[in-house]
């Protein structure tokens, strides 16, 4: 609700704590208060307003209500600063109830006061000047009238009192649940951080020990492959560190990876490739290569005797999904995965909680995932 509240055209001052924005937010309720609290007082019965019209009743009733703000005032900003944010908050819910009713009372009595002296007093000499009629009115007994101010003090003063301390345990609240959900994003930040750079090195020290027994080949070219490493490394560098990228250079990483992996067996892997050729969708960077790389790792670098993987990546409207199958040799243990994988399923229930279905399975002879993803 207080997030919808704060999303509203127009009403974000509200939560705002810059200072025009306080001035004008109390400014604005203090007047919306006193303009209420006007027109109710107008409309009141009473053997003065009696028979008077309407800009009258308000003429005569408009000192009343200025001068009641002045306990009134003092009871919100009491509650406000000083009892909610020193008792309420801190757990101290005894003393915050002893204070309240004591500050209900004392704003009560204040209020009372003021209107059997001043108010009164004020009252007299506007209403003998507009009928000298209003002015001959029996006075009502001192007692009787303590007695009926004290309980018109009290009543203005619960119904302040509580719109000023549901403002401010709202606030308070709100405040208090974007402290939480900046906390968890910087947690989350420094999470996928953290992954990332488990990452890089992972698949740095993989790729160079791939290039390193390629190079014992004389007839391999070392050079194109440093190339292909070379783009590689520049995106994790690059396009790695952002918190989105366009799903084209992502496919482009992982077919330059399958490239640069295949040369090692050269024609003894059986490799299915199919990957959609434009999109216009951005995904997380380097979700998907963990599970390609696993697929040689874990898969076909094992198997002595025709290694094969599958790979297909198809986007529908905005869902990607990816189909990933590699043989497995059954005479490895496959019940470990690799550190990639680990690290992957942990961004995707940070980046895509709710947006993603992941499987994983495998069989004595192939390794399956099935991944798709909301984009």
């Amino acid at each position: 609700m207080i997030l919808y509240l704060q999303s509203m055209p127009g009403l974000s001052f509200i939560f705002s704590n810059e200072a025009r924005w306080k001035w004008i937010r109390h400014l604005s309720f203090w007047l919306t208060w006193l303009l209420f609290q006007l027109f109710l007082y107008s409309f009141t019965p009473s053997p003065v307003l009696s028979g008077q019209g309407f800009w009258t009743r308000v003429y005569i009733t408009l000192p009343d209500t200025v001068l009641f703000l002045i306990p009134q005032l003092f009871l919100a900003y009491s509650l406000m600063y000083i009892v909610i944010p020193r008792l309420v908050i801190p757990g101290k819910y005894a003393w915050a109830m002893a204070a309240t009713l004591l500050l209900i009372l004392s704003t009560a009595l204040f209020s009372a006061l003021l209107s059997v002296t001043i108010i009164d007093w004020v009252r007299f000499q506007m209403t003998a000047q507009l009928s000298p009629v209003i002015a001959g009115h029996p006075v009502t007994p001192r007692s009787i009238a303590i007695g009926v101010a004290m309980l018109a003090g009290l009543r203005g003063a619960v119904t302040i009192g509580g719109i000023a301390a549901a403002i401010k345990l709202m606030k308070c609240f709100y405040e208090k649940q974007q402290a939480a959900l900046t906390l968890e994003k910087e947690k989350v930040h420094a999470e996928l951080q953290m992954l990332k750079a488990q990452l890089h090195p992972h698949f740095l020290f993989n790729t160079l020990n791939n290039i390193y027994s390629l190079t014992q080949d004389a007839s391999t070219n070392a050079s194109g492959m440093i190339m292909r490493l070379s783009g590689m490394l520049r995106y994790m560098l690059y396009e790695g560190s952002k918190p989105m990228v366009p799903l084209d250079k992502e496919l482009t990483m992982i077919h330059d990876y399958i490239k640069l992996e295949a040369l090692r067996y050269d024609n003894s892997l059986e490799l299915s490739i199919n990957l959609p050729s434009e999109t216009n969708e951005s995904i997380a960077p380097l979700l998907l290569l963990p599970f390609v790389e696993n697929a040689f790792k874990h898969g076909a670098s094992k198997m002595i005797d025709r290694p094969w993987i599958s790979i297909s990546v198809e986007l529908s409207d905005n869902i990607l999904s990816m189909k990933l199958v590699n043989g497995i040799d059954n005479s490895v243990d496959q019940t470990e995965p690799g550190i990639g994988i680990a690290n992957v399923r942990k961004r995707l229930e940070l980046l895509y909680a709710q947006k993603h279905n992941l499987q994983i399975s495998t069989d004595e002879e192939m390794f399956f995932v099935n991944l798709k993803i909301e984009l």
